[in-house]
């Protein structure tokens, strides 16, 4: 090989050499790059705040007249015929308020008239006051009335009135309602499994606008059998503005939490392992931190961990998939009112 073919040889080594070398240095500046891009995350956050929450059972009821207790009759009343004969006279119109003991209907028999028996029964006192008639005669002449009168047998409002006069009727005949619209009740079936917190006093709400707030009269110690249900009762305030026959949603007050730690729920959310945690936001960073969860109401969770306390910083919109622990970008801060962690980029 002779001095050129030599020096050739030589120079083209000497660039392949520094060609590889500037390679694998841009290689290293690269690798060393992609070592420092720290992945970030934009979210939003809320605070934990100590809260008073309540636990419910929910279901669906019915609006009607108060059931009969010991110091006052039912507030509703069908009134049948109290004998078989011809309505001759209707003395109350649909919606008209009446008193107990008011004449509602009249009727003929086949052998008096209402009219005719009210007139004996005034003869026969008059009779009595004079010690003229026995009193037995009184009673069988105000029982003669009472069998073709029908009266009130509580002070309310004629609901419905079903006859009209000329129309034949029987005992079975129902010739008018009354009802004291002051005195209601709601009735609900409530799932058998979800009443054995429920008690005679428990706080009940009927979801109407506005709400109408009571307490649990009853709730029956048996299951419907048909539908597995326990029926539930509530008295009503007077003035509730609620009507008999009225479909109604309604909740009641099985537990209540007063200054617990709560969440907005939208910041719980379950890891890999079917874990309930949250994002525990430190400066710039959100680490997970698992928590365990009671009460839900408008919108807040109720939560206990350790070290947990009001003030804390959660994540709320992108809490969910994030890493266990990573660098976030908090983005218009949620319910806070706190300013981002870092600004935002300039225009």
């Amino acid at each position: 090989m002779n001095r050129k073919k030599i020096i050739h040889v030589v120079i083209c080594g000497g660039l392949l050499w520094v060609g590889a070398s500037r390679v694998m240095a841009d290689a290293d500046d690269s690798s060393a790059a992609d070592e420092k891009v720290v992945t970030e995350v934009s979210v939003q956050t809320g605070k934990i705040t100590s809260a008073t929450l309540h636990g419910y059972v929910q279901g669906y009821g019915t609006v009607e007249p108060a059931p009969a207790t010991t110091d006052q009759p039912a507030a509703g009343a069908q009134l049948s015929a109290p004998s078989a004969g011809v309505v001759t006279k209707v003395d109350v119109l649909e919606g008209q308020h009446v008193e107990k003991g008011d004449v509602l209907v009249e009727l003929n028999s086949g052998t008096t008239t209402a009219e005719n028996a009210a007139q004996e029964v005034k003869r026969q006192k008059a009779l009595y006051a004079q010690q003229n008639t026995s009193l037995k005669n009184l009673e069988d002449a105000e029982m003669q009335l009472a069998l073709l009168q029908v009266t009130a047998p509580l002070s309310g409002s004629v609901a419905r009135v079903n006859v009209k006069p000329g129309q034949a009727v029987d005992l079975s005949t129902v010739v008018a309602e009354v009802m004291d619209l002051d005195r209601l009740a709601v009735s609900a079936e409530i799932p058998a499994g979800e009443a054995n917190d429920l008690k005679p006093g428990s706080p009940l709400e009927v979801l109407t606008d506005p709400p109408v707030t009571a307490e649990l009269l009853f709730v029956s110690p048996n299951v419907d059998k048909d539908n597995d249900t326990v029926l539930v009762r509530a008295l009503l305030p007077a003035g509730s503005g609620l009507r008999p026959g009225q479909f109604v949603s309604l909740r009641i007050v099985t537990a209540v939490h007063t200054n617990c730690l709560a969440t907005p729920s939208e910041s719980v959310v379950t890891d890999e392992n079917g874990q309930s945690v949250i994002a525990l936001v430190t400066g710039d960073q959100a680490a997970q931190m698992p928590v365990q969860t009671d009460l839900r109401e408008n919108g807040l969770v109720e939560v206990s961990a350790p070290e947990l306390k009001a003030g804390d910083t959660v994540v709320t919109v992108g809490a969910y998939g994030l890493p266990e622990k990573t660098k976030i970008r908090v983005e218009n801060s949620s319910g806070d009112g706190s300013s981002p962690t870092h600004p935002p980029d300039a225009k």
